[in-house]
């Protein structure tokens, strides 16, 4: 299975401006705005009305309430599902986010789909290494390639860890943002999806790095759209390529914003491949400092037999 038809996401209980991301999350605003939590909720209860509506099978778990968890609404950091059973717990870098890993969550996947192995690699928090999830590593399920820009909340040697013990292909490199510092996650500059790929090349500053994503995204037939450092700071890099689940065309998902920082070439290029699907989620995005992709984690368990 090369995209997943199936995604998990997480209805927030006590979203907010999360003050021990702030350092290293320079996309994220606070928003003190009268019925925060109602305009955010409606945010997530249309993104989640959407993606059903276009045939992909969305599983909704509600937060809980305590303890107070801001950055609940973007699983994907915390945990990564594979086809072959596995299901990897990941080290999270903002002490207030490591509750986010709730073991209800997973008895919830494991009523469902087989989790046949549960890797918890979340101990390395503890020497102050940490990997998030899907927000780190990009993965190319087809040809068994993982994409990582290092960062604070990427660690090179948990990130190869991770590509051995899935069999992927590792590529690291740094990417940093107009005012130089790191990208605190790689799906904020990058998306592989089927045919296609979104990077921000200008952010890769060394060139045998950046030639090293060319040369492997070109080697694995991906059409490559490069995108500015103003468009990743309008969360154009933050997509994800999904499936219906009863077949057809793939799905590209992304936030409207980032929709409308696409100039139409871009976007031709894109719908080449998949349809585009925009989710409206500008609360969500200016106090979260993440984007569509991030709310999304991608169910890829076999399901257990009737």
């Amino acid at each position: 299975m090369s995209l997943a038809n199936t995604v998990l996401m997480a209805r927030p209980a006590s979203f907010g401006f999360n003050t021990e991301t702030a350092d290293s999350n320079r996309y994220q605003r606070q928003l003190t705005a009268a019925g925060l939590t109602a305009q955010v909720l409606a945010e997530f209860d249309a993104a989640v009305a959407t993606l059903r509506g276009r045939g992909v099978r969305v599983q909704v778990f509600d937060d809980a309430p305590e303890p107070a968890k801001p950055d609940a609404v973007f699983p994907n950091n915390w945990f990564s599902t594979h086809a072959d059973g596995q299901l990897l717990l990941y080290p999270m870098c903002a002490p207030n986010r490591r509750s986010e890993r709730q073991p209800e969550l997973i008895a919830a996947l494991a009523r469902e789909f087989d989790v046949r192995e549960v890797v918890d690699l979340s101990g390395t928090e503890q020497e102050n290494r940490f990997l998030e999830g899907t927000g780190s590593i990009i993965f190319d399920h087809v040809h068994r390639v993982a994409y990582a820009g290092l960062s604070p909340r990427t660690d090179a040697a948990l990130f190869e860890q991770v590509a051995e013990q899935l069999g992927y292909r590792p590529v690291a490199f740094r990417a940093t943002d107009a005012q130089g510092q790191e990208i605190y996650h790689t799906n904020v500059m990058m998306c592989v999806g089927p045919g296609v790929a979104v990077v921000c090349l200008s952010s890769i500053a060394d060139a045998t790095e950046q030639a090293a994503v060319v040369a492997s995204l070109t080697a694995t037939g991906h059409e490559i759209v490069d995108i500015s450092q103003e468009q990743v700071g309008r969360f154009a890099g933050n997509m994800l390529a999904l499936e219906p689940a009863a077949g057809g065309q793939p799905l590209l998902v992304m936030s409207q914003q980032a929709h409308d920082a696409l100039t139409p070439t871009q976007r031709q290029t894109l719908e080449r491949h998949a349809a585009l699907v925009p989710l409206a989620i500008p609360t969500i995005e200016t106090v979260g400092g993440g984007s569509a992709r991030c709310m999304l984690a991608e169910v890829f368990l076999p399901t257990k037999p009737a």
